[in-house]
C-alpha cells in the first residue's frame, strides 16, 4: 500500500478508491483458487513451486518455462519497487540527492543478498515483533484518519463509487467489461504478494495451512489496504507531488511529523522484508528448476549451505533493472503488473484444464465453482491484454525474459528433463506386435488405466497402459503388460497410433480391442463425454478390428481416480477378454 494507491490514482483518478476495494474482493476469489491448486499439488506429491509446479503438472515443460519467466519478472520487480519505495518512504524527511538515493537503493539490494549468502534469514520472533508493532502503528493511522477526516473526504469516497456506476451505466456489456478491466488492471499492484504464499508451500505441513494463510491475508491486507488507500486518496493532498511517499505524508497530515517519520520507518522496514521475500521465493523457484534439469553449477552451496550463486544472480538482475529504469517508481509500477497477471492467468487457466480432465473426485476436501473460475480467468486475461497494449515497458521486459528462458530452457528440457528418463524406461510397441504375431488364435488388446491390477496371461492377450512422462512409469504387472508414453498430447491420439500399427502389422488376424465401461460423471469430468465420443468413431474407422466396451461383474463401483499426468481419460471399469459385446 506504500506505492500502489498513488500509482492507481495516476491512471484512473479517484476511481482508484473503489477499484482497490473491488480488487481486494477479487483477490479473495483468486486466493480460494490458489488453495485448490495447493491441494491438487499436494495430492500429486508436489510441495511448493507454485505456478511453475502446477503448470508443469498440467501443461508440461515448455509451458512451465513461461510460468517461470512470468513469476521471475514478478519477483524481480517486487524487489526493485519495494527497495525504491523503502528508500523514498524511509528518507522522506531527509534531503538526499539522486546519487545518494541510488547508493542507498543498491546498498539495500546487495545487503539483503549478502545476508542470504551468509545464511541469515529473519528470525521468527523478530519478524513477529515487527509486524505487531507495524499493526499497532497502522491501526492508529486508520483511527486518526477517521477522527481527523477532512470534510471533503467522504464526498470524494462516495463520488468514486458513483462515478464507476455512472461509467458502467453509460454503455453496454462491452463498456462494462472495459471499465472493470481498466480498474482492476490499475489496482492489482496493491495485492502483489498473493503468489508467494503458494510458491513457498513447501515450508508448511499441508494445503490447509495455505488456506489459513490466505484467510489471514484477506482479513489483514485485504481490509487495511482499501481503508488506508481510501483515506489517503480522499485527503486534501497534492497527490502528484507525493506519489512516492503518499502514506508517509498522509500520516503527517492526520497527526504530525514524528508520527509520519514512524510510519515511514516501519514502511521502509516492511518493504525491505518484501525484498528478502523476493530473494527467498525466487531462490526456491530457481532451485526447483535447476534440480529438474540438472543445472548443478547453479546449485552450488557455501559452508553455510546457502545457494550463493542464485542469490548473486538475483542481486545482479535487481541491480540491472534499477539502473535501466533509473530507480523510477512510476516506470517500475508500469512494468510490475504484467508479470503478476501473467502468473495469475497461467495458474487459473491450468486449474480449469485440470478440472476439465479430472473433475473434483480427487479434491473432495476443497474445490471451487468452475463457472466462477472461468469468469475469473476471463477478467484476468482481459487485464493482461489491456496492460500488454498500454504498458510497453512491462510487456517488453516480460517478453524478453520469456524469450530468453525459452531459448535457453527448451534444449535442456529435451536433453535433461525427467520426461526423457521415463520415456526410455517405457516399452516398445514393436515388442507387443511381435508377441501378438507369435500367438495362435484370436488376439485381445485391452486398454487399461494405471492402478488396475488384474492382468491375465493367456496367449494372445495384451494389456496397454498409457502414462505421462511427467510422472513415474506405472509398475509392470506381467510379461504381456505394455506401458507406452502418451503421444500427440492425448490418450485418444495414442490409442489411434496403436490401432494403426495393429491394422498394418497384423492384417488378416482376428483382433479385438477392449475398453472399460465409463463410470465417471460427464458433468464433473467433461473429458468423459469427449473421450467416449471419440471412441464411438473408432469402429467405422477400423472395420477390420472388433471393438468391445464392457463392464464385468463386481466392477460397477467407481475406481479411484488417477492423478493428472497419468492418462487423461475417464474412469473405465476393468475389461477382460471373453466378456465383451462386440460392435
Amino acid at each position: 500500500m506504500f506505492y500502489a494507491p498513488a500509482e492507481a490514482h495516476r491512471f484512473i483518478g479517484h476511481q482508484a478508491i473503489f477499484f482497490i476495494a473491488f480488487t481486494s474482493i477479487l483477490m479473495r476469489v483468486l486466493s480460494s483458487r490458489m488453495v485448490e491448486i495447493a491441494q491438487v499439488l499436494e495430492r500429486n506429491g508436489i510441495r511448493g513451486g507454485g505456478v511453475y509446479s502446477f503448470s508443469y503438472l498440467v501443461l508440461g515443460p515448455v509451458a512451465s518455462l513461461v510460468a517461470v519467466a512470468s513469476i521471475m519478472v514478478d519477483y524481480i520487480l517486487t524487489a526493485c519497487i519495494s527497495t525504491v519505495s523503502a528508500v523514498i518512504n524511509g528518507t522522506a524527511f531527509l534531503p538526499l540527492s539522486a546519487g545518494q538515493e541510488y547508493t542507498l537503493i543498491l546498498a539495500i539490494i546487495w545487503g539483503v543478498a549478502f545476508l542470504n549468502i551468509l545464511g541469515i534469514r529473519e528470525n521468527a520472533r523478530v519478524t513477529f515483533f515487527i509486524f505487531v508493532a507495524a499493526s499497532f502503528v497502522f491501526v492508529n493511522l486508520i483511527a486518526l484518519g477517521f477522527i481527523r477526516m477532512a470534510p471533503q473526504s467522504a464526498p470524494v469516497i462516495l463520488e468514486s463509487a458513483t462515478s464507476v456506476a455512472s461509467s458502467i451505466a453509460q454503455g453496454g456489456a462491452g463498456h462494462f467489461v472495459a471499465v472493470i478491466t481498466v480498474g482492476v488492471a490499475s489496482c492489482v499492484l496493491a495485492y502483489s504478494g498473493i503468489e508467494s504464499v503458494i510458491q513457498t508451500a513447501g515450508l508448511v505441513q499441508s494445503w490447509r495451512d495455505i488456506a489459513r494463510a490466505y484467510w489471514f491475508l484477506a482479513l489483514t491486507v485485504g481490509i487495511v489496504t482499501p481503508l488506508v488507500s481510501a483515506l489517503a486518496l480522499s485527503a486534501p493532498i497534492d497527490l502528484k507531488a507525493h506519489e512516492g511517499d503518499l502514506i508517509t505524508h498522509y500520516a503527517t497530515v492526520v497527526a504530525n511529523v514524528p508520527f509520519g517519520v514512524l510510519v515511514g520507518v516501519f514502511g521502509s522496514i516492511i518493504l525491505i522484508m518484501a525484498v528478502n521475500t523476493a530473494y527467498v521465493a525466487s531462490s526456491e523457484l530457481l532451485e526447483r528448476v535447476a534440480h529438474r534439469y540438472r543445472l548443478d553449477w547453479l546449485l552450488a552451496t557455501n559452508r553455510r549451505a546457502s545457494l550463493y550463486r542464485i542469490h548473486v544472480l538475483n542481486g545482479s538482475l535487481y541491480t540491472s533493472i534499477i539502473l535501466l529504469t533509473r530507480g523510477s517508481q512510476a516506470i517500475l509500477a508500469e512494468m510490475y503488473a504484467i508479470g503478476l497477471l501473467a502468473s495469475f492467468v497461467i495458474n487459473v487457466g491450468c486449474l480449469l484444464i485440470y478440472r476439465f480432465f479430472q473433475g473434483t473426485k480427487d479434491i473432495r476436501a476443497y474445490y471451487t465453482s468452475r463457472v466462477g473460475t472461468a469468469l475469473l480467468e476471463f477478467v484476468l486475461v482481459a487485464c493482461f491484454v489491456y496492460l500488454a497494449f498500454h504498458k510497453p515497458y512491462g510487456t517488453g521486459l516480460w517478453a524478453s525474459v520469456v524469450g530468453v528462458i525459452l531459448l535457453a530452457g527448451i534444449p535442456f528440457t529435451r536433453r535433461y528433463g525427467p520426461e526423457v528418463k521415463e520415456k526410455r524406461r517405457s516399452d516398445l510397441p514393436m515388442e507387443m506386435l511381435l508377441a501378438l504375431g507369435e500367438a495362435d488364435g484370436p488376439l485381445h488388446v485391452c486398454f487399461r488405466r494405471p492402478g488396475e491390477l488384474d492382468v491375465s496371461t493367456g496367449p494372445g492377450d495384451a494389456f496397454v497402459t498409457f502414462f505421462s512422462p511427467r510422472q513415474s512409469i506405472p509398475e509392470k504387472l506381467g510379461p504381456n503388460h505394455y506401458r507406452f508414453p502418451i503421444q500427440g498430447g492425448s490418450v485418444y491420439a495414442s490409442i489411434v497410433v496403436i490401432l494403426e500399427l495393429l491394422v498394418e502389422e497384423l492384417d488378416g488376424r482376428d483382433v479385438t480391442i477392449h475398453f472399460g465401461w465409463p463410470t465417471s460423471s460427464w458433468v464433473d469430468r467433461m473429458v468423459t463425454g469427449v473421450f467416449v465420443h471419440n471412441l464411438m468413431r473408432l469402429p467405422p474407422k477400423y472395420p477390420s478390428l472388433h471393438f468391445a466396451m464392457e463392464c464385468t461383474a463386481g466392477s460397477h463401483g467407481v475406481p479411484e481416480p488417477t492423478p493428472l499426468g497419468e492418462p487423461r481419460w475417464p474412469e473405465l471399469t476393468p475389461s477382460r477378454p471373453g466378456s465383451e459385446n462386440r460392435s
